[in-house]
């Protein structure tokens, strides 16, 4: 990503210095096509976007694809700016296929590409309903999912499936009223396509999900029996004649019964979490903020029982001990705490990355 981030700075160096004297648009307003000087200029600054770039020929100019298109395409913000800055006529151009700027970003996923356009304050309604040859919009191209696609940085293909929807809602809000509604030539709305092309990614995703929550809900379960019986069970048993725990002027006493309930309630709600997941039709709008927020919530309150479990079990076995024993039992805490730091570094990054695809995102 640092190297990708250094070529489009450089590309942005070498573009400010050409476009200083680049007068590809220069016959623009007059209607003619741009001169011999003007394409050459043009080869230029495409050459130091993309080098060794096929490049296509503009039915409308009988030029290549123009430097915007191919930094739009590649995800070039910077670059895209830069021209539209000294170039503003330049968010009109298209390519063979008929494709703007915001055409071939929505194609190619790339958001801040996308985002250029309400900053740049150009006319939003007439470029958002430009169509290409197919009949397809923005929304469209939104819509579609294909294995060549980029993939947004999170891992996994629940998560994928998650931004997917953001994406496709965000580009939505972007579309003029009703136009989102329109479909291309083969008669397919933008909805339709959303579907047929999202089936193995919502396949892939569901099955994800049902393997942790099942793996998940096992341990949660598990869990939920130790601590209901920590809970029903006094260390040192009671007292006969009132009943009450004979330890409970312990110092730790509390401590033990405050974490035992805890990890009786996380625990159930870990479980109920995971069950809900499991019974959960897993449709394309579940992925959205349903099954994340369930996951994430169930993977946080199973983090919360396992300590408040292990921190139950040290308190209620401290107060046990003959005092001769307690220093060296802390030893033996210490270690009893490595497991739920194994399992807290294994499964720490699945929870930053669901973290941050369900409460942030970039849309």
């Amino acid at each position: 990503m640092r190297e990708e981030k250094k070529k489009h700075l450089w590309a942005v160096q070498v573009v400010d210095k050409l476009v200083e004297h680049s007068t590809t648009y220069d016959n623009e307003d007059a209607g003619a096509f741009p001169s011999d000087r003007a394409q050459n200029d043009h080869r230029e600054i495409t050459s130091s976007l993309i080098e060794g770039e096929k490049e296509e020929k503009s039915p409308a100019l009988g030029i290549e694809e123009t430097a915007i298109l191919v930094a739009a395409k590649h995800g070039v913000s910077e670059i895209v700016d830069r021209i539209l800055q000294n170039f503003p006529v330049a968010i009109h151009d298209a390519n063979k296929d008929r494709k703007n700027i915001l055409l071939l970003a929505a194609e190619n996923r790339h958001l801040e590409v996308f985002k250029l356009l309400p900053k740049r304050n150009v006319p939003r309604a007439l470029v958002m309903r430009k169509v290409d040859e197919q009949g397809n919009t923005a929304l469209h191209f939104a819509a579609m999912h294909k294995a060549t696609n980029k993939l947004w940085p999170i891992p996994g293909a629940a998560l994928q499936m998650q931004w997917e929807i953001k994406w496709y809602k965000f580009v939505e809000k972007s579309m003029p009223p009703r136009f989102f509604l329109r479909p291309n030539i083969k008669g397919q709305t933008p909805e339709e396509i959303f579907s047929q092309t999202h089936k193995d990614l919502v396949k892939d995703g569901s099955k994800w999900l049902t393997n942790t929550s099942t793996a998940c809900s096992l341990v949660a379960a598990l869990i939920a029996t130790v601590a209901f019986a920590s809970c029903t069970t006094f260390p040192g048993g009671t007292d006969d004649r009132s009943g009450k725990p004979k330890l409970q002027n312990q110092p730790t006493f509390d401590l033990f019964m405050t974490f035992s309930l805890v990890a009786l309630c996380s625990s159930v709600t870990s479980l109920i979490m995971f069950l809900s997941i499991l019974t959960s039709r897993h449709q394309e709008k579940d992925f959205s903020t349903e099954l994340p927020r369930k996951l994430l919530l169930g993977l946080t309150s199973l983090f919360v029982s396992i300590l408040a479990m292990l921190i139950s079990f040290c308190s209620g076995h401290f107060f046990v001990l003959e005092d001769k024993l307690k220093n060296a039992a802390f030893l033996v805490y210490a270690v009893t705490f490595l497991p739920i730091f194994f399992f807290a570094a294994a499964q720490l990054p699945l929870y930053i990355d669901l973290v941050q695809a369900t409460l942030w995102s970039p849309f």
